[in-house]
């Protein structure tokens, strides 16, 4: 039996943050906007100095980055979690305005244009890869913050000290683990930092895979952990051995994260030729 009394109020946040006329501007799209602002910005200041990409190519960048991660994105969501939904309503795969987005498909996305940058740009596809991974913290925070302002994605039943009920009724009237905390904390915050901390300390950047790599292995541990806290998805519920989908998912990101830094230091041993 779960003590309701004991939980912290759910913050009563509109999900619409502006209003103009019969337009909405929505949290969501809002920590799109700012994540992709914030991860040009940073692309623009590492790859300048790192000599990766030039100014004008970081600006291209942020273009095709937003059109693989929104993109990306819906696919995932759509081939992922609901592919028996939308081969029924095939009208309804792009339709971005009514929810449904997956990471790891985005994360495909950004792969995917990120590859083609470089191959049209000339540039080294794992040097842009690795600005592509330093950004993608950002982006995933102000992401699961959205996610937490509209009470979306919650936790599982808890009875932790600051617990949540959740304003939407199939969440039910239970105590819950405000997951997307959690997560905004491990994959933004924490990962992140770790990043920064192995460019700045162990020349992750000047192995070109290395930064990727790191994310990749990052970002899997850190979903993995955070779905043990966060409810599964109710039309799929738990899979293979008690997981939840997005752990399944992480494991393939995890062992491309480990060939990326092997192959980073074994390009950097390896003698000039």
């Amino acid at each position: 039996m779960f003590e309701v009394l004991a939980v912290i109020p759910f913050p009563a946040i509109d999900p619409v943050a502006v209003r103009l006329g019969p337009i909405a501007i929505r949290w969501y799209a809002l920590a799109y906007v700012v994540g992709l602002l914030c991860a040009w910005w940073l692309v623009r200041r590492v790859g300048g100095g790192a000599a990766i990409l030039s100014k004008r190519d970081a600006d291209d960048l942020l273009m095709w980055a937003t059109l693989g991660v929104v993109f990306g994105g819906r696919l995932g969501y759509v081939l992922f979690y609901k592919p028996g939904y939308y081969i029924a309503h095939l009208d309804e795969v792009l339709s971005l305005w009514r929810g449904g987005m997956s990471f790891h498909g985005g994360m495909l996305g950004v792969a995917l244009a990120a590859i083609l940058f470089a191959r049209a740009r000339k540039l080294n596809i794992f040097s842009v890869g690795d600005l592509a991974a330093l950004a993608a913290p950002i982006g995933l925070f102000f992401g699961r913050i959205a996610n937490f302002i509209n009470g979306e994605l919650w936790g599982r039943a808890s009875t932790v000290s600051w617990a949540m009920i959740f304003p939407d009724p199939r969440a039910g009237n239970l105590p819950r683990h405000p997951s997307q905390l959690y997560e905004a904390a491990l994959e933004g915050i924490v990962l992140f930092a770790l990043l920064l901390l192995a460019m700045r300390f162990l020349g992750s950047l000047k192995r070109p895979g290395e930064i990727g790599g790191l994310f990749l292995i990052g970002y899997g541990i850190a979903r993995i952990v955070s779905e043990f806290f966060r409810e599964p998805d109710a039309h799929l519920g738990f899979l293979f051995a008690g997981a939840t989908m997005g752990q399944l998912l992480s494991l393939p990101m995890i062992a491309v994260g480990l060939w990326l830094i092997f192959r980073a230091r074994h390009k950097a041993a390896a003698p000039a030729t």
